[in-house]
């Protein structure tokens, strides 16, 4: 049970308040002088028709000291409590150190969640953009299975629709028969083949119908030497996607394909139309979200081609009656927004009862420094060019530190550190901020960064490395680790379960990474303030195990945002 947890049914109990109730106001003061714990009592005020100062003096009063809590205070409306330090020490470490990679886990869930997120277009690149989407999207994944629910994993291509008429038709007019780089810039060379079709049709609009007629052939499937160069030309970009998921640590259980939604789309349209839900314009048919503050959103056009909007009615059934979920999390941009709230109400005027149970992780774009990203002019960043330049900025510090290592080594702990600078900076910002890249910034081994995550937990590798010997529980006497700065360690791991759970209910993983990154810092002053080696028996054992404890969730946090641990860097 987590310390919080404990102190809050303690409260329950004595206040005879609801635990649920009680939980939630329990909060953390910003000064430890304040205590452990603090109370508010605002929300009893008017149930009690008391000051909150007097409630305050008399729950107090109803407070048992004992092993757990030794001290209360009350400091105006707020009751403040004080912890029993070596108990919390003991109880915390041995939990940890007892539980390993399990520590925080949460009970098996009811709910079968389903996280769908990356989304790469084929005959595209992949950008920046889809590197924040995966990051977050493979980061919420793992934390929630790591609370306790059951998790699905799924990606979602567009692999039709215009985009792909637009490459296919400049690849077959200006560049038909040639085959993609052998060696590294294939996503280059992919992006390049859209930028020139859409420069050509903007200097050129007469084109426009050939690209339309193409688009006509690709959704009948009928012209044999067309799908088979659409089927080509896709595994090229699936075969490009699949390496970039590989370096990055991202796993799907169910990777969805557009096309394979387009015909029950169209069905669905014209259920929707049939019903009186949908309207027919212009040849067209539309959801007229007008009175919901939502605009007209369009499912098919009027020459009966189906939109995305079609198709993601038809991945919502699927999602929900084949893979029998309770909850569907789309982590996509945040530039999508009124897409999504017309999507779900859609669902809901359906009658798709699930509706409900669908939920939008949006996030805010990444931004070059001159603005805006585009795959339409090819201002868009690739995932590869900001790779080679992270990855050129981590070499350079790794060599720094080690000029005995050979290239193998480098190479390693270059690809884990360089990956782990570009996710945990797409993850730990907050998701309603654009971010402004900046690749040296974030392979800074002493800054906010996800490399000084990892720096700080192979520093606890190293100095449980010089002792020799692990660290022992049994018989440890932690009266010897309740300074003040082994006691805030502590307190800061003694949150990880807790900040588990705040993920699991918000859905910002956001939350964990930020917790991560407090928790180094607060290592790193134990570790400059308080000697572990060549002190007494007693003293070592018990900073050793505050040191082991440390490592395992630092470890445990990193893997669970997606990111390697690397042992030495």
């Amino acid at each position: 049970m987590e310390l919080k947890e404990r102190v809050a049914e303690k409260l329950t109990t004595e206040l005879k308040q609801e635990k649920e109730l009680v939980t939630a106001l329990l909060e953390v003061p910003p000064d430890e002088k304040l205590g452990d714990f603090a109370f508010p009592c605002f929300s009893f005020a008017k149930a009690q028709q008391k000051a909150p100062a007097q409630i305050a003096e008399e729950f107090a009063k109803a407070v048992q000291l004992d092993d757990l809590i030794v001290e209360v205070a009350v400091k105006g409306p707020y009751l403040n409590l004080f912890l029993n330090k070596e108990r919390v020490v003991k109880e915390t470490v041995s939990e940890i150190v007892d539980q390993g990679e399990k520590y925080g886990t949460g009970d098996k869930q009811q709910d079968k969640v389903m996280v769908e997120y990356s989304q790469p277009n084929s005959h595209k690149a992949f950008h920046v953009g889809h590197l924040r989407g995966t990051s977050i999207g493979e980061a919420l994944s793992r934390i929630l299975r790591h609370a306790g629910y059951e998790v699905v994993q799924t990606n979602y291509s567009g692999d039709t629709g215009m985009h792909v008429a637009k490459w296919i038709w400049c690849y077959q007019k200006y560049h038909d028969g040639e085959e993609p780089p052998k060696e590294g810039k294939l996503g280059k060379w992919l992006a390049s083949f859209y930028v020139e079709a859409v420069q050509k049709l903007e200097a050129q609009p007469e084109l426009e119908e050939e690209v339309r007629q193409l688009n006509l052939k690709l959704d009948e499937g009928k012209d044999e030497q067309l799908m088979a160069l659409w089927e080509k030309t896709r595994q090229w970009s699936i075969d490009e996607f699949n390496e970039i998921y590989a370096e990055l640590g991202a796993h799907f259980d169910y990777w969805f394909w557009e096309r394979a939604m387009e015909e029950r789309g169209k069905e669905a349209s014209k259920d929707l139309l049939h019903k009186g839900v949908a309207k027919e314009s212009d040849g067209a048919i539309i959801m007229d979200l007008e009175e919901y503050g939502l605009g007209i959103w369009v499912l098919l056009r009027d020459d009966g081609t189906p939109l995305y909007s079609a198709k993601d009615l038809t991945l919502a059934e699927e999602k929900f009656r084949k893979y029998k979920i309770d909850k569907s999390i789309h982590v996509v941009g945040k530039d999508q927004e009124l897409y999504f709230k017309q999507l779900f109400k859609t669902l809901e005027l359906w009658g798709f009862k699930q509706a409900e149970k669908c939920f939008h992780l949006s996030y805010e774009l990444v931004r070059l420094p001159e603005g805006k990203m585009s795959s339409r002019t090819g201002q868009n960043v690739l995932y590869t060019d900001l790779r080679d330049e992270v990855f050129a900025h981590t070499e350079k510090e790794i060599r720094k530190r080690h000029d005995d290592w050979d290239d193998t080594q480098v190479q390693a702990v270059v690809k884990a550190v360089g990956v782990c600078a570009l996710k945990f900076e797409m993850i730990h910002r907050d998701h309603n901020k654009n971010i402004i890249f900046d690749a040296a910034k974030v392979c800074d081994f002493e800054g906010d960064t996800g490399p000084y995550i990892q720096y700080t937990h192979a520093r606890c590798n190293s100095i449980l490395k010089k002792l020799g010997k692990p660290p022992s529980v049994e018989g440890a006497v932690f009266t010897s680790a309740t300074s003040e700065h082994e006691y805030a360690l502590v307190k800061k791991l003694a949150a990880f379960p807790a900040v588990i759970t705040q993920v699991a209910d918000a859905l910002y993983p956001e939350h964990l990474a930020k917790y991560v990154l407090e928790l180094a810092k607060v290592f790193n002053k134990f570790y400059h303030e308080c000697q572990v080696v060549d002190e007494s028996a007693e003293v070592e054992n018990a900073r050793a195990l505050l040191v082991d404890a440390s490592r395992t969730v630092l470890q445990r946090s990193l893997i669970l945002l997606g990111i390697e641990a690397p042992e030495q860097m």
